[in-house]
């Protein structure tokens, strides 16, 4: 894709000379007789790289800048001069202008110049993407169980498509980080990725945050604003919490996903977006929509495809897995020595139902970190973290029948057994199969651990287990 520079100036037979020369260079030009000209083409196209003019009719050079560097202050700018000083020179680089080149124009020179700028610009597209890389774990799924790999497995099938997602679960699941990890490994990875809490916005101000205004277009719009929409074009749009939002905003939100185009508040133009649009929410939309608080109609356009995070409470032998990597984080973060948790709080972690789900869990581990004094955690430590009343809610821990190393080992099987029976719904062969033994085996040791089958159930299916508690 070629690189856009916008060549700003009055006179007509500056921007045929300096856009030929450029345009053989191998960039794409686009002109402005003005700096109003100008303004207006950077939110229709915005190039790679300014070239301005200070002395313009109507709104000049300087001012021009000045607003360039408010809206878009990434944006390099290369002043040009017929009537130049070094204070003006000094002015305008003071402001952001990458250089200043005077006229008449050496075309040498003003090849010099953009190419200079056009390795900053490079320069700061692949710094960011090291930064991203660098944090780029931060929005990995961590856990190995089985709910959490055939979710991974279809992020990694449909993150590479332009699908539309509706992510769906608890609070405190991750719906957030599926998002941005769809948008990690999509192809519009170098595009932004725009997160719009939905349940924050005020109703009254929608449509400002999501399509912009133009300055005038209400009390206190003292300046154009782009909208969520117009941000995140060629990119990711992250709707959080959609089912939040009100009818009203429902309906908007629908026009322009149908439409792909929108106007500002205040303005009459219309502005194309091209957006991959990923939705979340924590409610049952369909019950939503049978109760009449969500549009049908926008459900079914978001629903392309289904992702549901399982709670923590599901996925237990994960748990090990995120202390640990919230330990480290912690530490990182800080720059201390990494903390560790003894067996007995670990175990004491893995029992608890977790209603906040990960969420929950990160904040506790912070906490722990924070307020225990030595490098180790432990019973003591957590304890009244789980406390409510004055009672413990920490479920109690399992009876070991028997003293023996053995008998210690045959009840931790028994409870796995009873415990991976119920994640997979009674189901003999699919519960087989995650734990890795052959069904005729996990057969045996739930006749031997008197797990007796419920009468009616269908063979191979255990629809409950006795001991499950």
């Amino acid at each position: 894709m070629h690189q856009t520079i916008l060549i700003v100036d009055d006179e007509e037979s500056i921007r045929q000379t300096l856009g030929g020369i450029l345009t053989d260079e191998g960039f794409h030009v686009i002109t402005a007789g003005s700096g109003e000209e100008a303004l207006r083409l950077l939110e229709e196209e915005p190039p790679n790289l300014v070239v301005l003019d200070i002395w313009l009719p109507g709104m000049d050079g300087i001012e021009v800048l000045k607003t360039i560097k408010v809206l878009h202050p990434n944006l390099q700018v290369v002043m040009m001069s017929g009537h130049g000083t070094i204070e003006t020179a000094v002015k305008a680089t003071k402001l952001g202008a990458f250089d200043f080149i005077e006229k008449p124009l050496s075309l040498e020179k003003v090849i010099l110049v953009v190419n200079h700028a056009m390795e900053l610009v490079r320069l700061e597209e692949e710094n960011l993407l090291l930064r991203q890389k660098v944090v780029s774990h931060e929005y990995e799924l961590t856990g190995n169980s089985a709910p959490i790999q055939d979710l991974k497995e279809m992020i990694g099938i449909v993150a590479p498509t332009n699908a539309w997602i509706l992510i769906m679960g608890e609070n405190g699941t991750g719906k957030e980080l599926v998002a941005r990890s769809v948008h990690r490994q999509s192809r519009r990875v170098q595009k932004p990725f725009v997160e719009v809490n939905c349940a924050a916005i005020p109703e009254d101000l929608i449509e400002s945050e999501l399509f912009g205004h133009e300055k005038g277009a209400f009390t206190g719009a003292t300046a154009m604003k782009r909208g969520k929409f117009d941000l995140a074009n060629e990119g990711t749009i992250f709707l959080d919490e959609v089912a939040d939002m009100s009818l009203k905003a429902q309906a908007k939100v629908l026009r322009i996903l149908q439409e792909k185009t929108f106007e500002r508040v205040g303005g009459n133009r219309l502005i194309s977006t091209d957006v991959r649009v990923l939705a979340a929410t924590n409610k049952d939309l369909e019950k939503e929509m049978e109760e009449g608080r969500f549009r049908q109609d926008l459900y079914y356009r978001l629903n392309v495809i289904p992702l549901r995070i399982p709670p923590l409470r599901d996925r237990r032998e994960d748990i090990p897995l995120l202390v640990n990597r919230f330990l480290s984080d912690f530490a990182l973060k800080e720059g201390e020595a990494e903390k560790k948790v003894t067996d007995e709080v670990m175990a004491s972690l893995m029992r608890h139902n977790w209603p906040g789900n990960v969420r929950e869990l990160k904040n506790i581990i912070e906490r722990l970190v924070i307020m225990t004094p030595g490098g180790v955690i432990s019973k003591c430590d957590i304890s009244p973290l789980f406390v409510e009343g004055g009672k413990e809610i920490l479920p109690p821990e399992p009876a070991i029948s028997g003293d023996s190393f053995r008998a210690a080992k045959q009840d931790f099987e028994r409870q796995y057994i009873i415990r991976k029976l119920r994640e997979f719904d009674g189901n003999i062969s699919r519960t087989a199969e995650a734990i890795g033994l052959e069904r005729s085996n996990l057969h045996k040791k739930i006749r031997g651990y008197g797990l007796e089958m419920k009468n009616g159930a269908g063979e191979g299916h255990y629809e409950k287990v006795q001991g499950e508690g």
